[in-house]
Protein backbone atom coordinates (compact mmCIF):
# COMPACT_ATOMS: atom_id res chain seq x y z
CA UNK A 1 0.00 0.00 0.00
CA UNK A 2 1.54 3.08 -1.22
CA UNK A 3 0.81 6.90 1.17
CA UNK A 4 0.15 9.28 -1.33
CA UNK A 5 2.25 12.10 -1.15
CA UNK A 6 1.37 15.60 -0.56
CA UNK A 7 3.34 18.29 -1.31
CA UNK A 8 3.53 21.16 2.17
CA UNK A 9 2.72 23.85 0.26
CA UNK A 10 -0.02 21.96 -1.42
CA UNK A 11 -1.92 21.53 2.31
CA UNK A 12 -0.94 25.03 3.36
CA UNK A 13 -2.60 26.43 0.34
CA UNK A 14 -5.46 24.14 0.87
CA UNK A 15 -6.09 25.27 4.34
CA UNK A 16 -5.27 29.13 3.47
CA UNK A 17 -7.91 29.10 0.69
CA UNK A 18 -10.46 28.06 3.05
CA UNK A 19 -9.96 30.61 5.72
CA UNK A 20 -9.24 33.24 3.54
CA UNK A 21 -13.06 32.12 1.83
CA UNK A 22 -14.24 32.43 5.36
CA UNK A 23 -12.57 35.39 6.36
CA UNK A 24 -13.38 37.38 3.33
CA UNK A 25 -16.78 36.42 3.92
CA UNK A 26 -17.59 36.73 7.77
CA UNK A 27 -14.85 39.63 8.90
CA UNK A 28 -14.29 41.68 6.21
CA UNK A 29 -16.53 45.02 7.00
CA UNK A 30 -15.63 47.26 3.62
CA UNK A 31 -18.65 47.41 1.48
CA UNK A 32 -16.52 47.35 -1.77
CA UNK A 33 -15.38 43.64 -1.29
CA UNK A 34 -18.81 41.78 -1.52
CA UNK A 35 -19.80 38.79 -4.07
CA UNK A 36 -15.81 37.32 -4.12
CA UNK A 37 -15.45 33.69 -4.27
CA UNK A 38 -11.93 32.20 -3.36
CA UNK A 39 -11.02 29.60 -6.21
CA UNK A 40 -7.72 28.91 -5.48
CA UNK A 41 -4.56 29.44 -3.33
CA UNK A 42 -0.57 28.79 -5.11
CA UNK A 43 2.27 29.13 -2.39
CA UNK A 44 5.70 29.86 -3.53
CA UNK A 45 7.91 26.91 -2.49
CA UNK A 46 9.47 28.65 0.54
CA UNK A 47 5.95 29.40 1.75
CA UNK A 48 6.48 33.35 1.82
CA UNK A 49 4.17 34.25 -0.60
CA UNK A 50 0.44 33.82 -1.33
CA UNK A 51 -1.13 34.33 -4.67
CA UNK A 52 -5.36 34.11 -3.91
CA UNK A 53 -7.18 33.71 -7.01
CA UNK A 54 -10.74 35.38 -6.73
CA UNK A 55 -13.55 35.79 -8.62
CA UNK A 56 -16.14 38.53 -8.34
CA UNK A 57 -19.67 38.96 -9.95
CA UNK A 58 -18.74 42.91 -10.35
CA UNK A 59 -18.34 44.53 -14.09
CA UNK A 60 -15.50 46.65 -14.90
CA UNK A 61 -15.13 49.58 -12.37
CA UNK A 62 -17.61 47.98 -9.51
CA UNK A 63 -14.48 45.08 -10.32
CA UNK A 64 -11.71 47.70 -9.65
CA UNK A 65 -12.87 48.97 -6.58
CA UNK A 66 -13.49 45.31 -5.30
CA UNK A 67 -9.77 44.23 -5.90
CA UNK A 68 -9.01 47.78 -3.99
CA UNK A 69 -10.65 46.60 -1.50
CA UNK A 70 -9.10 43.42 -1.32
CA UNK A 71 -5.65 45.30 -1.58
CA UNK A 72 -6.23 47.80 1.35
CA UNK A 73 -7.36 44.49 3.67
CA UNK A 74 -4.84 42.21 2.66
CA UNK A 75 -3.10 43.50 6.17
CA UNK A 76 -6.17 42.33 8.20
CA UNK A 77 -6.72 39.33 6.34
CA UNK A 78 -2.67 38.23 7.03
CA UNK A 79 -3.52 38.93 9.91
CA UNK A 80 -6.39 37.43 11.06
CA UNK A 81 -4.48 34.08 9.16
CA UNK A 82 -1.86 34.37 12.20
CA UNK A 83 -4.54 33.43 14.62
CA UNK A 84 -5.69 31.00 12.92
CA UNK A 85 -3.02 28.91 11.32
CA UNK A 86 0.35 27.66 13.19
CA UNK A 87 2.88 28.43 10.86
CA UNK A 88 6.44 29.94 11.69
CA UNK A 89 6.61 32.25 8.93
CA UNK A 90 2.72 33.77 7.21
CA UNK A 91 3.27 34.33 3.64
CA UNK A 92 2.60 37.47 2.06
CA UNK A 93 -1.10 38.54 0.74
CA UNK A 94 -1.87 38.61 -3.17
CA UNK A 95 -5.01 39.26 -4.44
CA UNK A 96 -4.92 38.48 -7.91
CA UNK A 97 -8.10 38.03 -10.70
CA UNK A 98 -8.93 34.25 -11.56
CA UNK A 99 -9.00 34.33 -15.48
CA UNK A 100 -10.02 30.30 -15.67
CA UNK A 101 -14.29 31.27 -15.46
CA UNK A 102 -14.48 33.69 -18.27
CA UNK A 103 -12.06 31.79 -20.04
CA UNK A 104 -13.86 28.63 -19.86
CA UNK A 105 -17.33 30.04 -20.65
CA UNK A 106 -15.59 31.34 -23.62
CA UNK A 107 -14.18 27.51 -24.33
CA UNK A 108 -17.67 26.24 -23.92
CA UNK A 109 -19.41 29.02 -26.00
CA UNK A 110 -17.10 28.07 -28.73
CA UNK A 111 -17.78 24.00 -28.49
CA UNK A 112 -21.78 25.10 -28.64
CA UNK A 113 -20.95 26.77 -31.88
CA UNK A 114 -18.87 23.76 -33.17
CA UNK A 115 -22.11 20.93 -32.59
CA UNK A 116 -24.53 21.26 -35.73
CA UNK A 117 -27.44 23.28 -35.43
CA UNK A 118 -30.72 21.77 -35.30
CA UNK A 119 -33.41 22.66 -38.04
CA UNK A 120 -37.09 23.16 -37.68
CA UNK A 121 -37.82 19.48 -39.63
CA UNK A 122 -37.07 16.80 -37.37
CA UNK A 123 -37.99 13.80 -40.06
CA UNK A 124 -34.11 12.95 -40.09
CA UNK A 125 -34.18 11.39 -37.13
CA UNK A 126 -30.92 11.41 -34.61
CA UNK A 127 -27.41 11.66 -36.19
CA UNK A 128 -25.32 8.97 -36.63
CA UNK A 129 -21.98 8.93 -34.60
CA UNK A 130 -19.43 7.02 -37.52
CA UNK A 131 -16.46 5.59 -35.95
CA UNK A 132 -13.56 4.51 -38.08
CA UNK A 133 -12.37 1.59 -37.26
CA UNK A 134 -8.68 0.81 -35.22
CA UNK A 135 -5.74 0.00 -37.23
CA UNK A 136 -4.02 -3.66 -36.06
CA UNK A 137 -0.18 -4.23 -36.17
Amino acid sequence: MSKTTYKRSDRVADQIRMEVADILMRKIKDPRVRSVTVTDVELTADLRIAYIFVTTMEKEQAERDVFAGLSKASGFVRAELGRRLALRYLPEIVFKQDETGPRGDRVMKLLDELQPHETADETSGPAELIIPPMRTK
